[in-house]
């Protein structure tokens, strides 16, 4: 059980400082010179008390997984000699790749990977996440413990490419791996601040969940979860440490699903009194979800995840039809050099877009898409405000919004995301306190800033007594 907490001298978001005594998990009392005896007593100095930073796009055990695997695409790795460098580490067990893009060697597949890595099973993770290539030995792995080669499973005149394409539940029981661990996310998340998380990983099932509530129970991850997955997804029971977040249908632009079918999924969801959230990183994926989505009918909960191009015709349509988006302004800092080499110029103001959204009425909130993505918010609060790239170079900088603005993206409520959460009696005390006011914070954003992480009235990360570096 968590104690009791009294935070003293904090600054809130509308300006106020105040005392704010927790108690049984919850914000109890806030008001000036509270009388409160405490268990643990924080002088937080005037400085910034924030609700709890919330991811709204992440695969945590992709990105658990991903600490310990081999970076093979950009920046560390940027072309094929750099690549064979990278999977040339020693050893006997699998070789994990993660983050390939094509700009480094082209599509590869397995004879490329045996070329490299001839004596021990490799597989390489794109960069979108939705395709692993295998060497001969990772293939012969993969297909020994005789399951039926799934569609996703690509052949080329007549024999394996080794490439498998969005089939990572089949991938998990063909290999006989169990999730990993969530203890080193669960840190580095609460380092940041994040005190909650929607996790959006496609494939989540029952059998996902379970490991997701056995690692909170653990206390590897203090966060708050919101679960999305398949439709299939807490029909027999969920454990009451995770919320139900929406059903999740991922999209590629060259193999879309049947028209009818999306449609048909999008309205049994809303059957079972769940939103949709669609991947949608190109236009035509976006066309083809507002087409489906306007015959299906839209409830509150319906989402498009990044809606990476958006139009103004298409933005306007997403506000007609009531629905929310949650956009990841950090791929402007991290791959904003491979979009000014790759896109046409003339499509760079229509990228990533939140001016255009905000001006149109559309509720939206940010998520890292961890671990395609880096977990740090006050990295992509930074990159919102600067709509700058890696390199320095402007990236549609009519779409940068205030660090207020920017803030308030992880602010949203995970299950509407027009509301913005706040310090308030009765809340649940999932708070972030930094080291100074908000006057000072907001030209520095930084995870520096994060002075303690507080999940449910328990501190989960410690700096009180160190100066921001």
């Amino acid at each position: 059980m968590a104690g009791t907490l009294l935070i003293r001298q904090a600054e809130l978001l509308d300006g106020r400082i105040a005392d704010i005594f927790v108690a049984d998990r919850r914000i109890v009392a806030i008001d000036r010179g509270l009388p409160h005896r405490a268990d643990r007593v924080i002088d937080a100095g005037d400085a910034l008390l924030l609700p709890g930073l919330h991811d709204h796009h992440i695969h945590v055990a992709a990105t658990a997984a991903a600490s310990a695997s081999v970076r093979c695409g950009p920046p560390e790795v940027r072309d094929a000699e750099a690549l064979a460098r990278a999977l040339s580490a020693r050893g006997e067990g699998w070789l994990r790749g993660i983050g390939y893009h094509d700009s480094v060697a082209g599509p590869i597949d397995r004879r490329w990977l045996d070329a490299v890595v001839p004596d021990r099973p490799v597989r390489v993770q794109h960069r979108s996440g939705r395709l692993w290539v295998f060497n001969s030995i990772g293939l012969e792995r993969l297909l020994a413990y005789g399951l039926t080669p799934p569609e996703g499973l690509e052949r080329s005149g007549g024999e394996w490419t080794g490439r498998l394409y969005d089939e990572d539940a089949w991938a998990r029981r063909a290999l006989g791996g169990e999730m990993p661990s969530f203890d080193r996310v669960g840190a580095t998340l609460a380092r940041y601040g994040v005190t909650g998380v929607t996790e959006m990983s496609p494939a989540n099932d029952d059998a996902v969940a379970r490991h997701f509530a056995g690692e909170r129970a653990r206390g590897a991850l203090p966060q708050q979860v919101l679960i999305a997955g398949t439709l299939a997804l807490g029909q027999s029971g969920l454990d009451p440490s995770l919320r139900l977040g929406p059903v999740k249908l991922h999209l590629h632009e060259a193999h879309l699903p049947d028209y009818d079918d999306a449609v048909r999924l999008i309205r049994s969801a809303h059957a079972r009194r769940r939103g949709v959230a669609v991947h949608c990183v190109t236009e035509v994926e976006l066309l083809f979800t507002l087409a489906a989505l306007r015959e299906a009918g839209t409830v509150p909960g319906d989402r498009i995840e990044h809606a990476s191009v958006a139009p103004d015709h298409l933005v306007a349509q997403i506000a007609e039809l009531r629905l929310a988006v949650v956009a990841q302004p950090n791929f402007v800092a991290e791959r904003g050099d491979a979009y000014r080499a790759d896109i046409a110029e003339a499509r760079w103001p229509e990228l990533y877009r939140l001016r255009a959204f905000a001006a149109a009425g559309v509720p939206f909130a940010a998520g890292s898409d961890a671990p395609f993505g880096a977990p740090d918010p006050w990295a992509a609060m930074a990159a919102t405000v600067s709509r700058r790239t890696a390199g320095g170079h402007a990236l549609g900088t009519a779409e940068a919004l205030t660090p207020e603005e920017a803030l308030a993206l992880f602010l949203a409520d995970p299950i509407a995301l027009d509301r913005t959460r706040s310090v308030a009696a009765g809340a649940a005390a999932d708070l972030c306190l930094l080291h100074k006011p908000w006057r000072d914070a907001r030209s520095s954003l930084s995870a520096d800033l994060v002075r303690a992480t507080i999940i449910g009235g328990q501190i989960v990360h410690d700096r009180i007594d160190q100066p921001p570096a």
